[in-house]
């Protein structure tokens, strides 16, 4: 179950499956990335990157790291993961990143598209995915299973999954390529589109459950609220005329 707790009066939203590590999802009372800035932009506008510092800062405080081991990659729509180390602060190209050190804190950014935190208790490591469509296509939530399975000694029926807020089933309409490719990562798909008025809706978010599910995931949480009808808490980058900022899926080991 999904709730929100106060951070220095700023909301964060946390599921009560995962309880041994620090998992949550910012809203946009504590946004930490704006695409125009650096490293994915060159304009910086300078309020609003002082607001952005001071809400990482607060969030390394939570966390108990320092700033500079705070990692986030360059997000591409890929199907491409890393493990976070210490010694690399960039990560080009890379949608997934795996944590096992604990002196270390990830997060990926969203605004709609599908943040999925995962976690092992048992061999306490964990990661976060981002998966839009094209992510969800290539089945990225499973591939950071699998390596996390291969590299780092995790089983899939140990791993908890929290999907977190998206775009919903109720307003991600998408075109005939989109399902297409979307359709073949399941194995039962007639549950998890509809087609309303001509056009074609899917939802996302129980696609990477139902493909976590096939992979052998068994504890997978998946949260009610959609990035454009619960606006007011999450960035939508559609609901927005593309919007640069974004909430993010922070993770930090204990």
């Amino acid at each position: 179950m999904f709730y929100f707790e106060n951070l220095d009066g700023k909301k964060i939203l946390k599921s009560d499956y995962i309880k041994e590590a620090n998992a949550f999802f910012t809203t946009r009372d504590i946004c930490i990335c704006d695409k125009n800035m650096p490293p994915y932009g060159t304009i910086e506008n300078s309020e609003e990157t002082k607001q952005i510092s001071e809400n990482k800062k607060l969030i390394c405080n939570y966390l108990k790291i320092e700033e500079r081991n705070f990692l986030s990659p360059l997000q591409t729509h890929s199907e491409n993961i890393a493990l976070a180390r210490k010694d690399v602060l960039e990560y080009p190209d890379t949608d997934a990143l795996i944590l096992i050190d604990k002196s270390l804190g990830i997060f990926l950014n969203f605004a709609d598209c599908t943040p999925i935190i995962l976690y092992d208790e048992k061999q306490n490591t964990g990661a976060v995915a981002h998966a839009g469509w094209r992510g969800t296509a290539q089945k990225i939530a499973v591939k950071t299973v699998w390596e996390m399975a291969k590299k780092y000694g995790s089983k899939p029926e140990d791993i908890i999954a929290v999907i977190g807020p998206a775009i919903g089933f109720c307003c991600y309409n998408v075109g005939q390529e989109v399902y297409e490719q979307l359709s073949v990562t399941v194995s039962v798909f007639d549950k998890l589109f509809e087609i309303r008025q001509g056009n074609i809706y899917v939802d996302l978010k129980n696609i990477n459950r139902q493909q976590l599910v096939e992979a052998g995931v068994k504890k997978i949480d998946v949260c009610p609220y959609c990035t454009i009808h619960n606006n007011d808490y999450f960035f939508s980058y559609r609901n927005e005329n593309k919007t640069t900022k974004r909430h993010s899926a922070v993770l930090c080991l204990k």
